[in-house]
């Protein structure tokens, strides 16, 4: 057995550094503890010594003393540059080893893309490595490096670490400015890096992961818009399959699909309905992997009118038909407000089969929305909907078309997500209203983690014909959406004024993503160009009322969203809007609401500022057709050492599960003055979560992955009137409705950013 090199006088200095920059923790009781390992286990080898040391620092992470953290990091740090220096052969004194060579092995072992080498010279990257600073990995938490080594950093196929965490966002960066032109780039990538390794910012899970490799693609999830034949189901399946293999999460619309009861070529009552199409979907999430790391994970969404939508509210209980069930895909509801409005009256709802709607009265319910708060198109069809039923047109009662009380589906929507924290809520008319390029299309749902919301379209097979031998099927592509995401890290780069610098070079490397990535499903690819939609978002928000001194629940927090959003909001659409004079605008810019102005009177954006930024926009357009988007972004929270996404927290200390231990956490900067701050989020009122929203959500013209936290004694009433609150607000859609008597739900890591 290797014998430790390292003396207990050399780890004495080490922990007399730690003193000076951390004089909170009291040290005097480690340093006896150290000195007892020394002297009682003498043939421990490096790596048994350190990770003995770890422990004993993890041991000590409490709510009173919180940064026990950032020792055990850092002696986790200093195993690390030890193990990559093996590897790659370097004196780990340096802690950093070349760039060039990292590149150039990897490169040589198929895990980098070549294009790294290709596009740059031997001298740009040397001049890359000057970049770096090994100090900045000083600003990781225990839990978030060890969560960024297991998970990002680049190994060999046999598992030897290689990637050190500066030397990752070096190379996203180099990655994402790589198409940049020649005279500027080394600039940006200074930028970009700097943004990412202060933590100021993160990318997508998807991007953190493969920018730079040979493998995997840079985008976080798909929606896709199932159309109502058996070639249409089979092609999205295919289509869903192949994404799912390359790391994507997927959200599914099969609102088109024709209900059980339904008539197949005029053959009456044979459609078995939705459900078996969503076991196939169940079967295709389960058995083709992401990566070989997890299943695959699958959104689908159905239209509260759909004559399924019982059958579908159940999918994901734990009793009844087993046959019926598909425990591994996600659920969502798309609500229109008149079903709203039915509730709150306790009147009557009308389900209809969309397939006998289109047939008999030409048109297809779910492509109409209110276009005004109680008036509009989706409420007129609909009454024709009801006035074609009941006067006997759409066919028989109790197979093709239904009437219930509105409560009673409501009520089992409440109770699926008591019991399963699903389904998601989609608010489509609100979204629709907001949708920027309403002009191209409509938005039918939302995707995996409910922030995304983007036109979409059924892609259709328009002929298929043979040619010398081959098989030539020629499609008509639909608006498969694509969710290209980063965060704002709000608790450093508020507090640390950077923001005006932030935004600009994090809308450039979203818009580089759109550009880079290679998407193996055509459509998606049309969709990506023609839009050029990005998600930029946020996380840490808790944290910065924590550093902040507001107090959740209080006005103060609802005019603070309102104003930090509004400015985000604004230096967003600045950015693309510069980014349009320097690139190009999006292909359908012209006829939005961003090219008539429409999007800036409708937010009552009316001061000098905004009214400047809009002429702007007309006059030299916008880059991306979609810009702000808020995702769950629990794993990339942890790596910055902050809050997830919008949420409160769940508790002041927790324990992260690993293999053979647990690590506990605290809150971030938890301290005497924040630790008032930190109201577990079963412990607020989420009317006052609502209210926050809904101030944010004014500014970002996508949505927000919203959680609803109730107890699991909650009173069905209580839950209703949660849900009321939220539609009256105007939130376009919420997210888990998580619940303390339920499991941990298992979170999107492809939207994580």
């Amino acid at each position: 057995m290797q014998t430790t090199v390292m003396s207990s006088e050399t780890l004495i200095e080490q922990i007399k550094e730690f003193e000076r920059v951390l004089p909170q923790i009291d040290f005097k009781a480690y340093k006896e503890k150290v000195e007892q390992i020394f002297a009682t286990k003498k043939s421990m080898s490096e790596e048994q010594l350190t990770n003995v040391l770890i422990l004993s620092c993890i041991e000590r992470i409490s709510m009173e003393e919180p940064d026990w953290t950032y020792v055990a990091a850092n002696i986790y740090l200093n195993q690390l540059y030890k193990k990559a220096a093996c590897s790659r052969g370097y004196n780990s004194s340096s802690r950093y080893g070349s760039f060039l060579k990292l590149i150039e092995e990897l490169t040589e072992r198929g895990i980098y893309s070549e294009k790294i080498l290709q596009e740059y010279s031997k001298e740009e990257l040397i001049e890359m490595e000057t970049l770096i600073v090994p100090e900045r990995d000083s600003n990781f938490t225990y839990i978030g490096i060890l969560t960024l080594a297991d998970r990002y950093l680049a190994k060999s196929h046999s598992g030897d670490i290689y990637e050190l965490p500066q030397e990752r966002f070096l190379l996203i960066a180099a990655t994402l400015m790589m198409n940049e032109s020649k005279d500027k780039r080394m600039n940006l990538i200074k930028e970009a890096y700097w943004a990412l390794s202060h933590l100021y910012m993160t990318v997508a899970t998807p991007t953190l992961a493969n920018a730079g490799k040979s493998y995997g693609q840079l985008s976080s999830c798909f929606i896709d818009t199932v159309d109502d034949s058996l070639r249409g189901i089979y092609d999205s399946n295919t289509d869903i399959a192949t994404l799912s293999k390359s790391g994507g999460g997927i959200g599914v619309y099969l609102g088109k699909l024709r209900s059980r009861g339904s008539d197949i070529k005029g053959f009456k009552g044979i459609s078995s309905g939705v459900i078996p199409w969503m076991k196939q979907l169940n079967n295709t999430a389960v058995s083709v992997d992401q990566l070989g790391q997890r299943q695959g994970a699958i959104s689908v969404y159905l239209d509260v009118w759909h004559r399924d939508i019982y059958s579908f509210l159940a999918v994901k209980l734990n009793n009844g038909d087993e046959r019926q069930r598909t425990h591994d895909l996600f659920t969502g509801v798309s609500i229109p407000d008149l079903f709203m409005e039915k509730v709150e009256a306790r009147e009557s709802w009308y389900l209809f089969d969309p397939h006998s709607v289109r047939k008999v009265l030409g048109f297809s319910l779910e492509d109409y929305y209110d276009e005004e708060k109680g008036k509009g198109s989706f409420r007129e069809k609909y009454e024709r909907c009801i006035e074609a039923a009941t006067n006997g047109l759409l066919g028989e009662q109790g197979k093709v078309w239904d009437v219930v009380p509105a409560i009673d589906i409501l009520k089992e929507i409440m109770k699926s997500q008591l019991e399963t924290g699903t389904p998601y809520m989609f608010y489509r008319d609100t979204v629709n209203r907001g949708n920027a390029n309403g002009h191209q299309g409509m938005i039918y749902c939302s995707n995996l983690c409910t922030e995304i919301t983007q036109n979409m379209k059924a892609t259709t097979v328009i002929e298929e014909k043979t040619v010398d031998g081959k098989i030539i099927v020629i499609k008509e592509p639909g608006d498969f959406v694509v969710c290209n995401l980063s965060s704002i890290n709000l608790a450093k780069a508020v507090t640390e004024d950077v923001l005006e610098r932030l935004v600009p070079i994090q809308v450039r490397m979203l818009d580089n993503v759109i550009d880079l990535n290679t998407i193996p499903v055509p459509q998606a690819q049309i969709t990506n160009e023609k839009y050029r939609a990005i998600g930029l978002g946020t996380f840490g928000w808790h944290h910065l009322l924590a550093l902040k001194g507001i107090k959740w629940e209080s006005k103060e927090a609802v005019t603070f969203a309102d104003q930090l959003y509004e400015e985000i909001a604004f230096l967003t659409i600045e950015a693309s809007n510069e980014l349009a004079k320097e690139k190009g605008a999006y292909p359908l810019f012209e006829h939005s609401d961003w090219a008539t102005g429409n999007y800036f009177d409708s937010r009552q954006y009316t001061s000098e500022k905004w009214n400047a930024l809009k002429n702007k926009v007309k006059e030299n357009g916008i880059r991306n057709g979609y810009l702000m988007a808020v995702a769950p972004n629990s794993t990339t929270a942890i790596i910055a050492g902050t809050t997830a996404s919008i949420d409160p927290i769940f508790k002041k200390e927790y324990s992260e599960e690993k293999k053979n231990y647990k690590v506990p956490v605290t809150a971030p900067d938890l301290s005497a003055e924040t630790t008032w701050y930190y109201k577990s989020a079963y412990e607020i009122d989420q009317v006052w979560s609502i209210k926050q929203n809904a101030a944010r959500q004014r500014h970002i013209d996508q949505s927000i992955s919203f959680n609803l936290y109730v107890k699991n004694t909650i009173k069905a009433k209580e839950l209703l009137n949660i849900h009321l609150e939220a539609w009256r607000s105007n939130l376009k859609t919420t997210y888990y409705t998580r619940s303390t008597s339920m499991v941990e739900i298992e979170e999107c890591e492809s939207c994580s950013s």
